[in-house]
């Protein structure tokens, strides 16, 4: 069964194709009216969302399909303590395809492996967004002409951002690219994701804790939101949540195309009078989400039975995962399953939220 939990799950001429897909909704909407008559879109989403969830309904509706579903897990049987799979397998009888959002990392693996029905990864903590990252390529395929030569400032919350992780993982794979990262030392980009997608000179990167000093080379600002939800201090939480917004004045020395991008919601971090600029790509951004998530569920549809390409993993009683957030934290009947990264230093990392550990060496 053909699912999308990861954003490497799509190959670059996939994405292409999906973007050309989405285009041609844009200009001829009327073509896709009818194109999913008859099908239904389950939206399972056990965390809050507005953009996500209502552009998943919109798409479905805009192809003439129907949509059924939750939007918090209180008003679902998860709060009566029904795993993630039972609850897909379930959903899987009275739907073709499924939109799922989840707070623990993972979950969107356990279910694409219980599901009958294509699983769609809308977001799992602060792992994953693949949908937001097909979001951010069409805006910018759209503004710039190209996903080649550019250099991307990433700012805010990298360490939890999960759409900052997505999109790291998607542009790594096209040439000319560039990343500066800029985030408070506590929110600095996670070890794992600098490993796999920036490393060993995978690609060209910096950290910084100076926006404005990296503004002038920017072709990309894409801004995220310091996530609340993520903190187990709010004392930290309230510490660092204005270290970054982004005013008029502070795109001083900014080129004059380039693309600010938000995947929203916004706080306070992109000043309300920059919304005015027509370098502020964000609302168009949030527009495109519909799109794109039209020509993504129709590509799954079609594909549905093509094998799974979701990463593998070995089940093992030799490692246990410490990530708190991970879905084996709460589910405890899961199997530990781990993928082996690096085998001349024994790195391993979890299938279900890519957590390091290292096994014990017989």
């Amino acid at each position: 069964m053909r699912s999308l939990i990861d954003i490497l799950e799509l190959t670059t001429a996939e994405i292409d194709e999906l973007i050309a897909v989405a285009e041609d909704i844009i200009a001829t909407p009327e073509k896709y009216a009818e194109a999913c008559k008859g099908k239904i879109l389950g939206t399972l989403f056990f965390e809050p969302s507005t953009r996500t969830r209502l552009s998943f309904t919109s798409a479905m509706m805009s192809l003439g399909g129907n949509v059924l579903g939750f939007s918090e897990a209180t008003s679902s049987s998860a709060s009566k303590g029904e795993s993630v799979a039972d609850t897909v397998r379930m959903v899987s009888a009275y739907s073709d395809i499924i939109a799922m959002r989840h707070p623990k990392e993972g979950a969107p693996y356990v279910a694409a492996k219980a599901a009958t029905v294509p699983i769609i990864n809308a977001g799992d903590g602060g792992h994953f967004h693949p949908t937001q990252t097909l979001t951010d390529l069409l805006t910018i395929k759209r503004k710039k002409g190209s996903l080649h030569n550019l250099t991307v400032g990433l700012c805010g919350d990298l360490k939890f951002g999960r759409t900052v992780h997505s999109l790291i993982a998607a542009m790594s794979r096209y040439t000319g690219i560039k990343f500066v990262l800029i985030a408070p030392e506590e929110l600095k980009l996670p070890g794992y994701v600098k490993y796999e997608f920036l490393g060993d000179g995978k690609l060209e990167y910096v950290e910084t804790t100076d926006m404005e000093a990296a503004m002038p080379e920017l072709d990309i600002l894409y801004m995220t939101r310091i996530q609340q939800e993520r903190f187990a201090s709010h004392d930290e939480y309230l510490r660092l949540k204005d270290s970054y917004i982004l005013t008029l004045d502070k795109l001083a020395n900014a080129k004059p195309d380039l693309c600010i991008m938000h995947p929203l919601p916004r706080v306070n971090e992109i000043s309300v009078k920059v919304d005015d600029d027509p370098r502020a790509c964000y609302f168009e951004q949030a527009k495109n989400g519909r799109y794109i998530r039209m020509a993504l569920i129709l590509k799954l549809l079609a594909e549905k039975d093509q094998p799974d390409t979701v990463r593998p993993g070995e089940p093992t009683t030799e490692i246990t995962c410490s990530n708190p957030r991970c879905i084996t934290s709460t589910e405890q009947e899961l199997p530990q399953m781990f993928r082996c990264v690096d085998e001349e230093h024994n790195i391993h990392r979890c299938a279900y939220c890519d957590q390091k550990a290292y096994p014990k060496k017989k």
